[in-house]
């Protein structure tokens, strides 16, 4: 009985202490002294008798001392298993937190959210150690570390370093953990995609769209006099927020398919025959032959992005990616005000209509004949601050909020087409 009694009540207790070390942070050697000291109480009442009932009182007093022994010794191995247990899950949480905390750590950045993903890496919110300076870090997750794959990290952010234009993306870093995780911190944005904020509002002003088509044109012009083609120029690709106290402020992110038309090296990171974009906003060249992609490639997709700003609606659409293609090659686009049903800038719509020719020397030559194109039409209006400050109040937090770098429609996802097998069917 006395056996009985003492087990159940360190066997009740242990349990309390098995759940304190699997649920409160400890090292093994905290956890170890903290348990082994309680061991003293239990021993102590085991030897002097105590017992909490009369009738217990009264077993105990007949009981022999060499069976008080026996107790005493019952519980203090009982307790040493109770502690072996605890200390055992104190160093398994205690180490597994320990790595979990090393594997957010990229050098100087701290992870602190999962912001998206992408066909090239993984974007996180993270934390400067001693800046403290809000900051998004891209790394290449381990599964995607080929030989190709880390060529082309590499060489985005080498690229985009050197780009210094305001509606571009800014990098602040580059580097890699011991086990040999890449990765590159950038500026963190507060807003969300063209793409995002069309599924959210709809159409947007013409006013609007001027505005932002020219500061997209403008960092591409940047790129363009570097020997630099995006090449995958799309809605989810231009962020917009608001930076240093300016409002509708666009950013073109993701430069990892970036071709070099200066650099010989360039080739090592394509194959012959395979073109690689998003099918939404690909240009006819790119699907027939993608060596004469060049600056007017950027343009053609540019002018996609404004037509879906303008009429909420892709250029083309279609069931399966090479049904999209065979419009980008064959079908000529419908004006954005017949898609609308409505009036549209007449300026703004021969400059988009302009840059979806299918015949690159019938498009604006350069991203800045673009942009001063789009500066001439004067008949969209003007986008004010307090437009602008209105609609961010209105559904700024909403689209703040939602995950807008996630994309359902796969033919607006990058891809590869491999022309050598698929032309036939273009």
């Amino acid at each position: 009985m006395q056996f009985f009694v003492s087990t159940t009540m360190v066997l009740a207790l242990g349990f309390q202490f098995v759940l304190r070390a699997a649920l409160v942070p400890s090292t093994a050697r905290r956890t170890l002294l903290f348990t082994a000291a309680a061991v003293v109480p239990l021993i102590i009442v085991t030897a002097l008798g105590w017992v909490p009932f009369e009738a217990d009182r009264a077993i105990r007093a007949v009981t022999p001392v060499h069976a008080t022994v026996a107790i005493a010794v019952n519980v203090l191995i009982w307790w040493t298993l109770v502690t072996i247990v605890c200390t055992a899950i104190s160093k398994i949480i205690f180490n597994l937190r320990r790595e979990v905390r090393q594997a957010m750590q990229m050098g100087q950045y701290t992870l602190e959210e999962k912001l998206g993903e992408g066909g090239m890496g993984v974007v996180y919110r993270a934390r400067h150690a001693l800046m403290r300076r809000p900051t998004a870090i891209k790394l290449l997750p381990p599964e995607k570390m080929g030989e190709s794959s880390l060529a082309r990290f590499e060489r985005e952010v080498q690229l985009t370093a050197k780009l210094t234009h305001p509606n571009t993306i800014t990098i602040f870093d580059y580097g890699h953990t011991p086990d040999g995780v890449l990765y590159y911190a950038m500026e963190l944005l507060e807003g969300a995609s063209l793409e995002a904020v069309v599924e959210h509002d709809g159409a947007q002003p013409a006013a609007r769209v001027v505005r932002l088509l020219k500061m997209v044109a403008g960092a591409l012009a940047e790129a363009h006099d570097i020997g630099l083609i995006h090449r995958d120029i799309k809605p989810a690709n231009i962020f917009l927020c608001h930076q240093g106290g300016e409002l509708d402020v666009a950013k073109v992110l993701d430069f990892g398919l970036v071709k070099t038309v200066r650099e010989p090296e360039d080739a090592g990171l394509t194959r012959d025959g395979v073109v690689t974009g998003t099918p939404l906003y690909m240009p006819p060249e790119a699907l027939t032959d993608p060596d004469k992609v060049d600056c007017r490639s950027d343009l053609y997709a540019l002018g996609a992005v404004g037509y879906f700003l303008l009429t909420g609606g892709h250029v083309f659409d279609g069931n399966t990616m090479v049904e999209v293609c065979g419009h980008q090659l064959h079908t000529i686009p419908p004006p954005p005000s017949a898609r609308l049903g409505a009036t549209v800038p007449a300026k703004l719509e021969e400059v988009i209509l302009a840059c979806l020719e299918k015949d690159a020397d019938k498009r604006p030559q350069s991203a800045r004949e673009l942009r001063q194109r789009l500066a001439d039409c004067s008949d969209a209006g003007v986008w004010e601050r307090e437009q602008a400050q209105t609609w961010w109040a209105a559904h700024g937090a909403a689209l703040e909020s939602s995950d807008s770098i996630t994309m359902a429609d796969p033919l607006a996802s990058t891809v590869a087409v491999d022309l050598a097998r698929d032309r036939r069917t273009l």
